[in-house]
């Protein structure tokens, strides 16, 4: 008896399935989300239906899970895809799956409840002119994604009424290793425009295995839980529902030798300034001797409105900074009000008797008084004794109140600050509730090479503060400086490096120019007590990279977070602005000055493009908190008249002035940049669309310049020929069956 799966396997573009074949994938993108097509196959309906229901144009992705081993840089994904037929009728589906190029396709399969059915490849040749006219017939752009990638297709029959239909397959690449570091892709956006909704839920784990040491595991993407075995092992895991399962997940790691790995990734189109990122990260197994020892002063504000649960919490927190000392470690706590106490007469060593004392001390704080923050601050400063040596300094200040004795003019004590700091002591500030001033706290954290944050009072004050020391507490390289080796780069972000601690790693995100340039980088810093000197050689800033195409709005939202601190800091001005507007408006970067609106009601010329308002620009203060990193937030029409102007930068104590401070943070250290979409605003690779009376337009779009004008008509053949001469155009085309968007020059417009 036949097997009642038939399937018919047909491969584009020469891509053989041939056993044993040595195939390989270059580094390129992996494409490599599975659709299910479905359609009508002798319409068995299981209970009587009162009328018939619709075919939805693909089959709803109920869950998807990804287990990916890389050995030596060979690459296995092993995918489980699991598919509803929310129909009563029995259906067959085509199963449309991109496979990377050139990559070794192991093995599909089907289940039946709990059969497994393997898969059998028996047919080739007609796959392009099939998906063609599947996209033509159902007049679907969205599955517009699958056309030029190299597809596997199979008929998937019976497929239940009311059921889901589990899909298996195997496929294994070559990843290369560019500049020391390695990237893998699985692209769970593909396939998302033709989806109603994203998958309920994705779960993916990936194994490293690696001859040479692993240095930085970083994901651009998705926020990844990375355990390490030792130096050359590691194993991640993430699990993402809702818009995050439509993000294509990237993971990149370094390998090398030496105890400070660099990594080193470009993005760069023909003609444009290119974009890079690097990755700093120390070795993993760096023992005890290895650490710098510190010299550390925590000061801690007392006063009366920290009473309650609030100074309870700051006192375990403290008492977990206390804890995780290392022996050469030396420190002192200071608790203020109206005036300073002193544990100690200045640093004393981290032995087990002064800890004990220090814990005491802290179990003693109460809370009472006024807050005299230019004291406390300078006296913090003093116990650090003479000036020189190579020990790290910090200073940890936490406070929840505005200066209310002594000195309280903030130029003032910000001032006395940076004079009394001569010696670059790390000052590190945290405010606790919104009664705080945030322009003194993120200045002093600013001027003195640290950072500020705030515990707003949903948030745990000792969760976050611990969780801060459990950080600073292992420095392994400080005073770092890094020299580009002749590479002319522009607005490297962050402007002034930190130290780096143990288990951290530091992403640096600018622009270069010029030619291909193989350059010789050197990285300067303190380790141990002495200065070293890293070298590493041929590390490439390309001409023409295409891969990376994350780079561009990642360093866009770092390069806004650093304006609007600019802005908080020394008021709004027309170019600062203007600048925000314009990488806000290109790269979908939610801002106080820029939201993405329908136009509904709104002038608008033939080609579908019209004019920004300012009150357009200017997005509601909320739209801001809520569209951190390129997630639009509420914008104008959701409540808030369209002429309400947004909210004044200057505020400086407040809800308001604690949540600009966070979210300017945020961008200004972004490592993570989504694909985000919301109903008007879509991302595709580095380019943004807005849509506009029905059209998506790229945000690159300015009728100004006199580009030239390519109109063609969706699904026609000129429109096929055009996509597969021009793969990337599909991805842009996939948005709809109405779309401009500017590729090398020409600007393309798909009519209806």
């Amino acid at each position: 008896m036949s097997n009642p799966y038939r399937f018919r396997g047909l491969i584009l573009f020469q891509l053989l399935l041939l056993a044993g074949a040595a195939l390989v994938a270059s580094v390129g993108e992996a494409r490599a989300q599975g659709i299910m097509i479905p359609r009508e196959r002798d319409m068995i309906r299981r209970p009587p239906h009162p009328g018939p229901r619709p075919i939805p144009p693909v089959l709803a992705i109920k869950s998807i899970k990804i287990t990916t081993t890389i050995k030596n840089q060979v690459a296995e994904t092993h995918v489980e895809q699991v598919f509803r037929n929310d129909t009563p009728y029995t259906l067959e589906g085509t199963y449309c799956f991109p496979i990377p190029e050139s990559a070794t396709f192991v093995e599909f399969a089907i289940w039946d409840g709990s059969r497994r059915l393997a898969g059998e490849v028996v047919e080739r040749g007609k796959a392009r002119q099939i998906y063609n006219d599947i996209v033509r017939t159902m007049r679907d752009p969205g599955l517009l994604e699958y056309v030029g990638k190299d597809l596997f297709q199979a008929s998937v029959f019976p497929i239940p009424g009311h059921s889901d239909k589990k899909i298996e397959l195997r496929y294994s690449q070559v990843l290369e290793a560019q500049g020391g570091t390695v990237r893998y892709r699985y692209p769970l956006g593909s396939g998302q425009r033709a989806l109603n909704a994203p998958a309920q839920s994705v779960v993916g784990t990936v194994e490293i295995e690696s001859a040479a040491a692993l240095k930085a595991v970083y994901s651009p993407s998705h926020g990844i839980d990375v355990k390490r075995d030792g130096e050359k092992k590691a194993r991640l895991s993430f699990e993402v529902t809702g818009a995050k399962a439509t993000e294509d997940f990237q993971l990149y790691y370094g390998l090398g030798d030496k105890d400070f790995g660099l990594s080193l990734v470009t993005h760069r189109e023909p003609g444009k300034d290119g974009y890079f990122m690097l990755i700093l990260a120390p070795k993993t197994n760096l023992g005890e001797n290895e650490r710098l020892p510190k010299d550390i002063v925590f000061v801690f504000d007392t006063s009366g409105s920290m009473s309650g649960e609030k100074i309870e919490k700051a006192r375990n927190a403290l008492k977990f900074g206390l804890e995780s000392l290392g022996p050469q470690d030396r420190f002192n706590v200071i608790r203020f009000s109206g005036e300073e106490h002193l544990f100690d007469a200045g640093l004393i060593a981290a032995s087990p008797d002064n800890l004990k004392r220090a814990k005491k001390f802290v179990e003693d704080f109460r809370a009472e008084g006024g807050t005299n923050i230019y004291d406390a601050m300078l006296t913090g400063l003093k116990q650090f004794g003479e000036r020189g040596g190579d020990r790290p300094r910090m200073l940890v200040f936490l406070t929840d109140g505005l200066p209310t004795v002594g000195t309280t003019d903030a130029k003032a004590i910000e001032a006395a600050t940076t004079k009394a700091n001569d010696f670059g002591a790390r000052i590190f500030t945290f405010g606790v509730g919104y009664d705080v001033n945030t322009k003194l706290l993120d200045a002093i954290a600013r001027e003195n090479r640290a950072v500020s944050d705030y515990i707003e009072p949903n948030e745990d004050l000792e969760a976050k503060v611990s969780t801060f020391f459990g950080k600073v507490n292992y420095p392994v390289l400080s005073d770092i400086k890094l020299d580009f080796g002749g590479v002319d780069t522009d607005l490297v972000y962050p402007r002034a490096l930190p130290d780096l601690f143990r288990g951290g790693q530091l992403v640096l995100v600018g622009r270069y120019k010029g030619d291909d340039r193989a350059a010789v980088m050197r990285l300067r810093g303190n380790a141990v007590g002495r200065e070293r000197t890293f070298v590493y050689e041929g590390q490439v800033f390309k001409r023409i990279e295409q891969d990376n195409a994350f780079l561009p709005k990642l360093w866009a939202t770092r390069r806004v977070g650093a304006l609007l601190e600019q802005i908080r800091v020394n008021g709004e001005n027309k170019e600062l602005v203007d600048e925000i507007v314009s990488l806000g408006t290109k790269h979908g970067i939610v801002t106080p000055y820029t939201s993405f609106l329908a136009t509904e009601g709104q002038p608008m010329a033939e080609d579908g493009t019209t004019r920004r308002t300012n009150n357009q620009e200017r997005a509601r203060r909320e739209g801001f908190r809520d569209g951190v990193g390129g997630v639009p937030g509420r914008g104008v029409g959701s409540g808030r008249a369209a002429n309400a102007p947004a909210p004044s930068m200057k505020a400086e104590s407040g809800e308001s002035a604690v949540r600009a401070s966070k979210d300017e943070k945020k961008l200004r250290d972004a490592d993570k940049v989504g694909t985000d979409q919301t109903a008007t605003l879509k991302a595709v690779g580095v380019k943004t669309f807005e849509l506009r009376n029905g059209v998506w337009v790229d945000t690159e779009f300015d009728e100004a310049k006199k580009l030239p004008v390519k109109e063609v008509k969706f699904g026609s053949d000129e429109y096929f020929a055009l996509v597969g001469k021009t793969p990337k155009l599909a991805d842009y085309f996939a948005l709809g069956t109405r779309v401009i968007v500017v590729v090398d020059g020409t600007v393309y417009r798909v009519v209806e």
